[in-house]
C-alpha cells in the first residue's frame, strides 16, 4: 500500500462531508479543494550578497522538502543596482503528497513555535478563494539549524484552493486545522 498524507485522509473522512453539510452543494465534486501550495522568498541584499540566494535556496529546499528554484529579475532597476537576469530569491510550488505533508509541517510544528502565537489572520483572502500567510522568520520551521543560517528571512505561503469564495476557502482551511484568530472583537 501506497504512503497517503494524514490530512488528505482527514480532508477525505471529514471536511468533505462537513463542507456539503455547510453549504449544501449537490455533488461531491463541488467542494473546494486545496490545489497547490506555493512559498516565495524575496532576498533584498541580493544585488551586494550572491551567496544570501544561494542560502535562501537551500534553506527553503530543506524546509519544502523539494528542489528550490531561484527566481530573476525581469528588468533593470538602476536605483537598486539590479540587472535583468539577477538572482533575487526563491520559490518552490508544492502539490499532492508534498503539499498535504508541508501543510501538516506548518499547522502542528511550524505555527506554534512563533513567538507570542496567538493565531493567523483570517483577512489574508484574495476575493477568489485563496489564502496567504508571511512568515518572518525561517526559523519556526525546525528542519532548520539557527545556528548555520547567516541571516534570519522570512517568506509568503500561498494556499490555491478551487473555492469560489473567501468564506468557503476559510472554512476549508479551518477544516483542515488551520489555526485562524478568534474574532469575538
Amino acid at each position: 500500500m501506497s504512503y497517503i498524507p494524514r490530512l488528505n485522509t482527514k480532508y477525505k473522512d471529514e471536511v468533505v462531508p462537513k463542507l456539503i453539510e455547510t453549504f449544501n452543494y449537490k455533488s461531491s465534486m463541488q467542494v473546494p479543494k486545496l490545489t497547490k501550495i506555493a512559498i516565495n522568498q524575496g532576498v533584498g541584499l541580493a544585488t551586494q550578497d550572491k551567496k544570501l540566494v544561494e542560502n535562501a535556496l537551500k534553506e527553503m529546499t530543506i524546509i519544502a522538502g523539494q528542489k528550490a528554484v531561484a527566481t530573476i529579475a525581469s528588468k533593470s532597476v538602476s536605483n537598486f543596482k539590479l540587472r535583468e537576469g539577477m538572482p533575487i530569491g526563491a520559490k518552490v510550488t508544492l502539490r499532492k503528497e508534498k503539499m498535504w505533508d508541508f501543510l501538516d509541517r506548518l499547522i502542528s510544528v511550524a505555527l506554534p513555535r512563533v513567538r507570542d502565537f496567538r493565531g493567523i489572520s483570517d483577512k489574508s483572502f484574495d476575493g477568489r478563494g485563496n489564502y496567504s500567510l508571511g512568515i518572518k522568520e525561517q526559523i519556526i520551521f525546525p528542519e532548520i539549524n539557527i545556528d548555520s543560517i547567516p541571516k534570519i528571512t522570512g517568506m509568503d505561503i500561498n494556499f490555491v484552493t478551487t473555492a469560489n469564495t473567501d468564506a468557503e476557502a476559510l472554512e476549508l482551511l479551518k477544516l483542515l486545522g488551520m489555526p485562524f484568530k478568534n474574532q469575538r472583537n
